[in-house]
C-alpha cells in the first residue's frame, strides 16, 4: 500500500495524518507516479488552515513531485508528449503529492529536466509559474527597472532568473544577509525596512521604476510600490489580497481560474528553461516525507535558504 498525508480537519500540519491509501490504477488519459521527492510549498499548509468555498474534507496535501512512471493508461501521453513506464517525470497542480505514488490527469505531467536532481525539479514549477505570471501580469519588459519585494525567496528567485532571461533589471528587496542570493541571480538587493523608497530611487540610478512585484505582503511593500510605480496596474501581490482589494493593485492566486490558465499554459517554457540549464532551483534541505510537519514548521519560521523537498523512503 501507498502512503500520504491528509488533512482530517482544517488544521495546522501537525494534526494532518500519514495514513495507507490505495493508489487507482490510471485509465485513458492518466499516469501513476512513484514519487522520489514532493515540494514544499507554504500553500500546502495556508489551504487546509480553515474551511475554503468548495473543498471537502480530508484533503490529501501538496501540489507539486518528481518521480518515475509506474503505470501509464493505454492511448496516453503526458504533457511534453509520448511517454512509458519507468520515465522521469515532474507533475504541478496535483493533489495529494505528499505521497509514495499517486495517480494524476497525465496532461499535469512532463519529462523532468535532467539537469534537476529529483528534491530540486520537485519545487520548479510552483514558484515558477507564480513568477512568470507576476512579469506578465505588469507587463515588465526588456530595459525596464521593476522593484520584487522578496527577492531571495523561492519565487522571488525564479522572478530574478526569468526577469534577466529577458534583459529587464531587478531591485530586490532582501535581508542583509541574503543580498549575495539576490546578487547571485542578477538582482540589485536593497534592505527593506524604513527609509525603503529612498533606497529603491538611489538603487534605480535615476530610471523610473516601471512596476512592482509583492511576494511578501506586507504594508511596507504595498505602500512602498504605491509610492513609486505611478500606474497600479503595474503593481502586483501574491499576499496582500486585502490591500489589492482596496488599493485597486493586481493580485494573482492559482485558485483563480486566469492564473491556473496561465499556470497552466506556462510550464512546459519553464521546463525547456531548466532543461537548458537557464533556471536552477535552489534547495536548502530534504526531509523523509514522514516528516512533513518538521519541514512545513521551518518553512514557517522564515527564510531555509532555498527550497525543501519531502522524500518518501524506499
Amino acid at each position: 500500500m501507498a502512503m500520504h498525508w491528509v488533512a482530517s480537519s482544517w488544521s495546522a500540519p501537525e494534526e494532518w495524518d500519514f495514513v495507507e491509501y490505495e493508489v487507482p490504477r490510471p485509465g485513458v488519459g492518466e499516469v501513476t507516479i512513484e514519487v522520489h521527492a514532493a515540494g514544499v510549498n507554504p500553500a500546502d499548509a495556508k489551504h487546509v488552515a480553515g474551511p475554503r468555498p468548495g473543498v471537502e474534507l480530508p484533503v490529501a496535501i501538496g501540489y507539486e513531485v518528481s518521480g518515475v512512471i509506474s503505470a501509464i493508461g493505454p492511448d496516453t501521453t503526458i504533457g511534453s508528449g509520448p511517454a512509458e513506464i519507468g520515465d522521469e517525470v515532474i507533475a504541478f497542480r496535483v493533489s495529494g503529492g505528499y505521497a509514495t505514488a499517486l495517480t494524476i490527469p497525465a496532461e499535469k505531467a512532463f519529462a523532468k529536466p535532467t539537469p534537476l536532481s529529483h528534491p530540486e525539479a520537485a519545487n520548479l514549477l510552483l514558484a515558477g509559474t507564480t513568477a512568470a505570471e507576476m512579469l506578465a501580469v505588469t507587463g515588465a519588459a526588456p530595459g525596464e527597472t521593476v522593484l520584487l519585494h522578496g527577492a531571495s525567496g523561492a519565487v522571488g528567485v525564479s522572478v530574478l532568473q526569468q526577469a534577466a532571461l529577458r534583459g529587464i533589471r531587478v531591485i530586490g528587496t532582501a535581508g542583509t544577509s541574503r543580498f549575495d542570493v539576490v546578487r547571485h541571480f542578477g538582482g540589485t538587493p536593497v534592505a527593506y525596512g524604513p527609509g525603503l523608497a529612498d533606497r529603491v530611487r538611489a538603487a534605480s540610478e535615476g530610471a523610473a521604476v516601471a512596476a512592482a512585484l509583492d511576494a511578501v505582503g506586507t504594508a511596507e511593500a504595498v505602500d512602498v510600490s504605491l509610492e513609486l510605480v505611478a500606474d497600479r496596474a503595474r503593481i502586483v501581490t501574491i499576499a496582500a489580497m486585502g490591500r489589492a482589494e482596496a488599493d485597486g493593485i493586481l493580485a494573482i492566486a492559482g485558485s483563480m481560474p486566469a492564473s491556473a490558465r496561465f499556470r497552466d499554459d506556462i510550464r512546459g517554457e519553464l521546463v525547456r528553461l531548466a532543461q537548458n540549464g537557464e533556471l536552477v532551483v535552489p534547495l536548502a534541505r530534504t526531509f523523509p516525507l514522514d516528516e512533513a510537519p518538521a519541514a512545513l514548521a521551518l518553512l514557517t519560521e522564515g527564510h531555509p535558504g532555498g527550497k525543501l523537498a519531502l522524500i518518501p523512503a524506499r
